[in-house]
């Protein structure tokens, strides 16, 4: 309840059959597709317990894309989970859920690997759906209002470091340059900060 944290995320779409049987989805499916519908509808409760959920399988996601760096799990996690928030207004009925959250989980992946210069990386197949396919465009205005609502309720050592680090694409040595703080006091406010975004979301569904 981590969109890019980048203010210009695409909106996702996949293109997988939109006759596909209920019997024919997965357990998991089913479950975080109805309380995400739920959430959309106004249940909080069901929000959260699908962002609860569904946080626990892109972690796994994620572990297994990023054996090497295990450490940067939880913060794009973070980061993947707040995209899916903003791009709520994106999904459609006809959409399988997993596939538009994996599109979106594949984004974030490809948004790391450029921020870490692992050109190799993006050459690499991902283990999403066989008929995914994204298709982007520019993230509304009202996603960006709540981005920057957000942001405005963090300390500065949380939202300064997220809005260098993240948004402006600074290097973290840049960021530290600009707050006036250590490397270390960077990373831990961007990895600080985007928890208590996740949290802020999680609390106002």
């Amino acid at each position: 309840m981590a969109i890019s944290l980048s203010m210009s995320s695409p909106a996702f779409t996949a293109t997988s059959p939109t006759d596909r049987a209920t019997d024919g989805l997965s357990a998991t499916e089913i479950e975080l597709r109805e309380r995400f519908v739920r959430g959309l509808a106004g249940d909080a409760t069901q929000y959260r317990h699908f962002l609860d959920r569904l946080g626990a399988h892109l972690r796994a996601y994620l572990r297994r894309r990023l054996p090497r760096a295990q450490a940067d799990v939880e913060d794009i996690l973070q980061e993947t989970l707040l995209a899916v928030h903003n791009a709520r207004h994106t999904y459609r009925d006809d959409q399988p859920l997993t596939a538009w959250v994996h599109a979106i989980a594949r984004y974030k992946l490809m948004d790391f690997f450029r921020a870490h210069a692992r050109r190799e990386a993006l050459h690499e197949p991902f283990e999403d759906d066989g008929s995914l396919f994204v298709q982007s465009d520019v993230e509304p205005a009202d996603a960006r209002r709540d981005v920057g609502r957000l942001l405005e309720a963090l300390p500065d050592r949380h939202r300064l470091p997220i809005v260098f680090v993240k948004l402006q694409g600074l290097s973290v040595a840049e960021a530290a340059q600009r707050c006036g703080i250590s490397e270390s006091a960077v990373k831990v406010g961007v990895h600080r900060g985007l928890k208590a975004l996740a949290a802020r979301l999680r609390g106002s569904a």
